[in-house]
């Protein structure tokens, strides 16, 4: 056994362990770029044809591998053409330092913060006005496909402009409004709406749509009820619902923000009026849902005990009449 283990170090040479860890470290940038999309599953599906190739191989299935030999020419091919927006991403990441462009560009933190506090501001507003709000928040998956169904802007964000985009009576106000880095970069573009299984009663189509592109990309979005004037933050195709400007400004930001690594609202600590950062003694994000999924489960028991109770109530009702008439028969 010693002179096994010798053998294979005095085989590991400084060049094959520099190899394997720039290979370790391209197949994690692959995996983590398609992350969050509609790529994985595909993935997934190249993998098992391929698992059934080496299987039709291993059992000398002649048939089976000569048409799947065939078939993998023409997917070579079709690949390229599904992974389009993928294989643009990653070009577009490579060309920007892929995740380290936040090393050679300070300002990418007050950018994350300023396009927080704006987003932030502009929906408190259109919450207290009444107006409903789509507001979508690239991060590393691109959206140019969904940009592209709707008109595109290319402006300069501002509280302003957004208000305008949302003003009821406006040509866009009924599409998503697309942020890319601190510029908005299209409006009025439509979303895929979610495909899990969502109580269509309790979401309207701004918070379906919202669930559908977290669903399918690693995007972050507001919502603005027109309804009940809630703001709502979606990530990853979960909600949290009726958030403070203080709370979606702070959330917003570590979000957004290169340095802090990609993290999920539900790891965020929610901040008040009176709390300093993200840290201290402020309730977390996750404690916001499990309230508003605990005042569900309330308002569900006691629907589900009126039901209980108005059958007793009309058999009660019924026995009354019952006795009613048979007195005055008598």
């Amino acid at each position: 056994m010693p002179q096994l283990l010798q053998s294979i170090l005095d085989q590991v040479r400084l060049s094959t362990v520099v190899d394997i860890a720039i290979t370790s470290l391209l197949i994690y940038w692959l995996f983590s770029l398609i992350r969050g999309t509609r790529a994985v599953r595909l993935v997934i599906g190249v993998s098992v044809l391929f698992a059934v190739y080496a299987a039709a191989q291993a059992f000398e299935l002649r048939l089976l591998s000569q048409i799947l030999q065939t078939g993998g020419v023409v997917g070579l091919f079709a690949l390229v053409v599904v992974f389009q927006p993928e294989l643009r991403r990653a070009l577009e990441r490579i060309g920007r330092v892929g995740s380290f462009a936040w090393l050679v560009s300070p300002s990418e933190r007050r950018t994350a913060e300023h396009v927080a506090t704006t987003v932030a501001h502009a929906a408190s507003l259109m919450s207290t006005d009444g107006h409903g709000a789509l507001i979508v928040l690239e991060r590393e998956t691109g959206l140019e496909e969904v940009a592209e169904s709707g008109v595109m802007v290319h402006g300069d964000l501002s509280v302003d402009l957004l208000q305008s985009i949302f003003m009821p009576r406006s040509a866009l106000h009924d599409g998503a409004v697309i942020i890319r880095d601190d510029g908005i970069l299209a409006a009025g573009a439509l979303l895929p709406l979610a495909e899990t299984s969502v109580h269509t009663e309790r979401f309207g189509t701004r918070h379906r749509a919202a669930l559908g592109i977290t669903e399918q990309t690693d995007a972050v979005v507001v919502v603005v009820s027109e309804e009940n004037h809630q703001v709502s933050l979606v990530e990853r195709a979960r909600i949290v619902r009726n958030l403070s400007e203080g709370q979606l400004a702070r959330a917003l930001t570590a979000l957004l923000d290169p340095s802090a690594g990609r993290r999920s609202i539900f790891d965020l600590r929610a901040v008040g009026p009176g709390d300093a950062g993200l840290g201290g003694r402020a309730s977390r994000l996750r404690d916001l849902g499990r309230a508003v999924g605990r005042r569900r489960d309330r308002r569900a028991a006691r629907e589900e005990r009126t039901d209980r109770v108005e059958p007793a109530d009309r058999d009660a009702d019924e026995e009354a009449r019952a006795v009613a008439a048979a007195r005055a028969h008598r």
